[in-house]
């Protein structure tokens, strides 16, 4: 029955509630079977153990209303479970123009910052529509349905409130490109890794504090990067090239990036990362990892020697941007269906270029930029923005 047929039609929403078990849905369908009724919506939640059943159906042809309802009571109460009948006439009311799923992080997610968000969409003049569970573990992750208000208009209230709330929110238009196949790329240093490489470098030349400073002020954005990078490099001119194994074995994984990276590729996802690192790293990672793209800088090895500079085109603020795009070209995937990952002054191109630009654990004029921010230390955190239950995750054996 479609909803010009149901918009004036009788109807009944028979609400159920009590202790879940097996078989209540069933059960009440075969109560209703009896008087001939069709489903117009239908609706269900379990949480801690407790059901919500809500089915709208017609309401039943040659007076019948009376005795559906006795026999729907007598059957819940045979099941120690409640029941709720109201009469009306046709469907839900429309849904507004404008759709979108807001993704809400927590760490805790507490009653306030939740009120804080249902009350900065209402002042957007949007509707919410609908709120579940993406996860429970390691954050807590639910996705508000809303509709009535644009996507643009809505995100730049709620990414300009998040913050002083205390909570991560991402907010993307609905629509079935959102599970469509899809692009990932990501930063290395700091995001995809917990470590900067350089600096990893420079502990086994004994430079460490120096290049640690000059990389500081570079992701602030206090330098220009390709300046910084060269300055950095000379200071590890002379460090034998054996070193580059010692580094790959040092280099520690984000908590989470397996698992993202996992459960992203049996999806149908391509991931690629951009580095303003060194190949000498990121091609390990991407062999051991079976990412799809990598690309970075490479240091310049001569008579088994690192020489103190980088050969090839740099990859830097620009460079990312550039190479985002690029690889959505070779991977057949629109722009606006990327997501870009980073942390640092030098991503901000890439994160602005992308679909959804996700700002990881990142510096505060990063946060400020991108679309959305991920302030737990939890990289698969990510997938819940992409609306990937952590449930799926699980299932699939991922985690």
């Amino acid at each position: 029955m479609s909803a010009s047929q149901t918009s004036d039609v009788p109807t009944l929403l028979v609400k159920i509630f009590g202790k879940d078990r097996p078989g209540i849905t069933a059960g009440l369908f075969d109560t209703l079977a009896a008087y001939s009724v069709d489903v117009v919506d239908i609706e269900q939640v379990v949480t801690r153990g407790r059901i919500v059943l809500c089915a709208l159906v017609t309401k039943p042809a040659d007076s019948g209303e009376g005795e559906l309802r006795a026999t729907v009571h007598s059957w819940a109460e045979s099941l120690k479970l409640q029941a709720e009948i109201l009469s009306g006439t046709g469907d839900n009311r429309p849904r507004g123009s404008g759709r979108s799923h807001v993704t809400v992080l927590g760490h805790p997610l507490t009653a306030e910052s939740t009120a804080a968000i249902a009350s900065r969409i209402t002042a957007t003049g949007g509707n919410i529509d609908r709120i579940f569970r993406l996860a429970k573990y390691p954050v807590t992750a639910v996705e508000f349905a809303v509709s009535g208000v644009e996507t643009e208009p809505l995100r730049t209230e709620l990414a300009t409130s998040a913050s002083h709330i205390g909570v991560d929110v991402a907010v993307v238009s609905a629509g079935l490109h959102r599970r469509a196949q899809r692009l990932v790329v990501m930063d290395v240093d700091s995001t995809l890794i917990q470590d900067e490489v350089i600096e990893l470098f420079a502990a086994h030349a004994g430079c460490e504090a120096e290049v640690a400073e000059v990389t500081e002020r570079a992701m602030r954005g206090e330098l220009d990067f390709e300046q910084s990078l060269h300055a950095r490099v000379k200071l590890l001119a002379g460090l034998d090239a054996s070193v580059v194994d010692k580094v790959r074995s040092e280099v520690r994984l984000t908590p989470g990036a397996r698992t993202l990276i996992r459960t992203l590729k049996q999806l149908g996802y391509q991931v690629g990362v951009v580095s303003g690192g060194f190949t000498q790293v990121t091609d390990d990672l991407q062999e051991r990892l079976g990412l799809d793209f990598a690309s970075a800088n490479t240091l310049e090895i001569v008579d088994g020697r690192l020489t103190g500079r980088v050969t090839g085109e740099i990859v830097d603020r620009a460079g990312k941007a550039r190479l985002l795009r690029r690889f959505a070209s070779e991977a057949g995937v629109p722009l606006a269906q990327t997501v870009a990952i980073g942390d640092g002054a030098n991503d901000l191109d890439m994160l602005n270029a992308a679909g959804l630009g996700v700002a990881f654990n990142a510096k505060p004029v990063v946060r400020e930029a991108a679309h959305t921010a991920v302030n737990v230390p939890f990289l698969d955190a990510v997938l819940y923005l992409l609306g990937i239950t952590r449930e799926e995750v699980e299932a699939a054996g991922l985690t």
